[in-house]
């Protein structure tokens, strides 16, 4: 195993076409994996391997690669100085749907290029995906592509990394040229010029003296960064006010690494990937500045015994704990499962404990991923990433770990579905297979939920957006060989309590012989906000204020299991409730007829009860929406927003573009591409993403529970 601070995991996200799986291939093929450059254009990139991402030119699934790269280089060639790095690449997909890719990839990596297009700057998945790097804590360089589009601004997407991003954002480079003219890049470290050389790739470049005409602006520059990193050095400080000219190269690369890797600044560069300018002194700045393994805080996870938070080094001589952060389907290899190793030695046909199901499992194959293709090795160690086969049962977040020494770790965030479509098999020979199709596509998915409607008894696929579940019903039909008929797509609306009530619930069942008793008094109503803002991603708030011992203590969780059950089935509709708070305080129980299961089935009939009068309203899901016009048709697209419940939320100006933000309701925005291409003769474009859930309006709510057979009335 190489040295772990050689090792880098990285990963490379950004908004739809940024250029990430451009930027990946390029890379490739600097650090000799691959001999002849694929297009996305062309449907021969490496890391786009599915038939679906080639035809559509998109990236859908991550895809984790492994090269080397030799740093420093000096003209492209290799000197005495020369170490070999080891990388761990992780390609993300850039549209929405697909936003769970990008979270367990975040997870699990150690840094990330976040890519920017010159032309359109920060958009709003680049947001997600920076809300998504600082949830993990991720540190990352930004990189401004497509340097060489008319319309290019390397300065003003810095300045919108800024304000809009809240980042300390710190260029390393500027342009030398724009647009047409772009020829190469002015290092501000080093005081020079790079051209790169097109005959050989961008393979080889020239150094050359700071054009004449940009001494000034890359003086000031200079001056800027040396600033916002010597508070990271106080040597560094101090020659910064002698004598700014005595300070070092070296000593400028380890501020810009230590504060990086803080998650102070963001080192921003800029190039071309597509044009090969650019990507190799992006990965001379992920050798300089990224975190390796062992520079990370070491992982913290839970003695499942003790309780007590544990931590294990990145260290091969600690006991093994890894995180299985993907789960694939493969048709030669069966299921894969990718994981983190955070430390250990893990060998090939060895066993681990799998922390969720309690089972030991044996690993009867580690590989390393190249795209689709699995390379066997060995042995895997800690700050490695792989893949193994041979698990029985596994999940996306599962622990594995030694089982002498038992830790879990924390599971990452999973965002909720936001729309669903009906789907049932079309012949006989259909209905097997299409359910073990899906049994394998959720195993893979987390965000594709599947349920069965109790009236219809139709399949209903939960999913994050119509691409996804478009996708997921092709992936069906040629990987499974499953025909199915679908339903037009419905929104996934939830409920939510306005007021708190209280409530007595008594359960007596007596049958002969030992019945079932159980006494509840509990408050019930929306969860508090404090605690909200604490855990966003639980959203039931349990509180137990039981003094005395009216229900004893072997009780409470079974109340609290069958609260949480119930959530799933609301009152109004049996949409899914979400935030609620519930606070027992008082009870009573019977020495032999109560037991857990009666206090369950007392807490499920009570939510219900209590439900009712607690206000209950119905929740739809609210996107986030921009669209990019030309002026002409700033008023038709404004209009048509209004008319979809939309709330404008501001415009901007974009090159020769409007930009229109807006909040409007899922449920609107049905065909809202097709629309927008005829509004506009094609010109302007979309994008869309989850934003929160708000109450519906009375006569859109009346209407979706009537649909679902519930008559009560909205408040009630």
């Amino acid at each position: 195993m190489a040295d772990l601070r050689l090792q880098r995991n990285f990963g490379i996200a950004a908004h739809i076409d940024a250029g990430k799986t451009t930027t990946t291939e390029r890379i490739l093929r600097y650090t000799g994996m691959i001999h002849k450059i694929g297009e996305v254009h062309d449907g021969a990139a490496t890391t786009d391997w599915m038939e679906q991402e080639k035809e559509r030119g998109i990236t859908i699934t991550s895809a984790a690669v492994s090269c080397q790269w030799n740093f420093p280089t000096v003209k492209g060639k290799a000197d005495a100085n020369t170490k070999k790095y080891y990388f761990n690449i992780i390609d993300t997909p850039g549209h929405v749907d697909f936003t769970i890719e990008v979270e367990r990839s975040m997870r699990v990596l150690d840094g990330l290029i976040a890519l920017f297009s010159a032309v359109d700057g920060v958009e709003p998945q680049s947001e997600t995906v920076w809300r998504q790097a600082n949830r993990y804590k991720v540190p990352r360089i930004g990189f401004v592509n497509k340097m060489d589009r008319s319309g290019a601004d390397f300065l003003m997407v810095v300045k919108q990394v800024k304000e809009m991003l809240g980042a300390k954002a710190v260029p390393l480079q500027l342009p030398i040229g724009a647009e047409d003219d772009f020829k190469g890049v002015v290092d501000l470290i080093k005081m020079k010029g790079i051209i790169w050389h097109m005959e050989t790739e961008g393979m080889t470049f020239d150094e050359i003296p700071v054009p004449e005409d940009m001494v000034e602006e890359a003086n000031e520059w200079r001056q800027n960064l040396i600033e916002a990193v010597a508070e990271y050095d106080d040597k560094l400080m101090e020659k910064f006010f002698e004598d700014p000219n005595t300070i070092s190269e070296d000593e400028v690369h380890e501020a810009i690494r230590k504060a990086t890797i803080d998650l102070s600044i963001v080192p921003m560069m800029c190039g071309s990937s597509f044009k090969n300018k650019g990507v190799q002194t992006a990965l001379d700045a992920v050798c300089r500045y990224l975190p390796s393994p062992a520079d990370i805080d070491d992982i913290v996870g839970t003695n499942p015994d003790t309780l007590e938070p544990e931590v294990r080094k990145a260290d091969p001589k600690a006991p093994f704990a890894a995180l299985a952060f993907k789960i694939m389907t493969d048709p030669f290899v069966g299921r894969l499962a990718f994981f983190r190793c955070y430390s250990g030695h893990l060998d090939a046909g060895s066993y681990v404990k799998n922390m969720r199901s309690g089972k030991n499992e044996r690993i009867s194959r580690i590989m390393k991923m190249f795209a689709n293709k699995q390379n066997p090795i060995d042995f895997i160690e800690a700050g490695d990433i792989g893949a193994a086969v041979g698990f029985k049962e596994i999940k996306t977040g599962d622990t594995l770990c030694d089982e002498n020494h038992p830790i879990v770790l924390e599971n990452m965030f999973i965002p909720e579905p936001v729309i669903a479509i009906a789907i049932e098999p079309k012949t006989q020979a259909d209905v097997d297979k299409m359910g073990m199709a899906i049994a394998k596509l959720v195993e893979e998915d987390p965000t594709l939920r599947v349920n069965t409607d109790e009236d219809t008894g139709q399949t209903i696929l939960r999913g994050m957006g119509e691409l996804h579940l478009e996708i997921i019903i092709d992936r069906m039909r040629r990987e499974f060989k499953v025909e199915v008929n679908q339903g037009a797509p419905q929104v996934a609306y939830k409920e939510a309590f306005r007021k708190s009530v209280e409530h007595r619930e008594t359960l007596k069942k007596q049958t002969g012989g030992r019945g079932k008793f159980a006494d509840i008094v509990f408050e019930i109503g929306p969860a508090d906000e404090e605690w909200l803002k604490e855990n966003p991603d639980k959203g039931f708030q349990f509180v137990n204020d039981i003094f005395g011992g009216s229900i004893p203590r072997e009780f409470i969780q079974p109340i609290q299991k069958g609260f949480e059950s119930a959530m799933s089935n609301g009152v109004l509709a049996s949409f899914p409730v979400e935030n609620v708070k519930v606070r027992i305080f008082d009870g009573s129980y019977h020495q032999v007829d109560s037991d857990g299961m009666s206090f369950e089935l007392c807490a499920r009939a009570g939510f219900r009860e209590a439900g009712r009068k607690a206000q209950p309203v119905l929740l739809e899901p609210i996107m986030k929406v921009e669209v990019i016009t030309p002026d002409q048709y700033m008023g038709d697209v404004t209009g048509d927003l209004n008319r979809r419940r939309g709330m404008l939320e501001g415009m901007d100006t974009r090159g020769n573009a409007q930009v229109i933000k807006a909040k409007v309701p899922l449920s609107e925005m049905f065909g809202y591409v097709t629309q927008l291409r005829s509004l506009s003769s094609g010109r302007a474009t979309s994008t869309m993403e989850f934003s929160h859930y708000s109450p519906a309006p009375t006569n859109i709510a009346e209407e979706v529970i009537a649909k679902s057979k519930g008559k009560v009335k909205v408040g009630e």
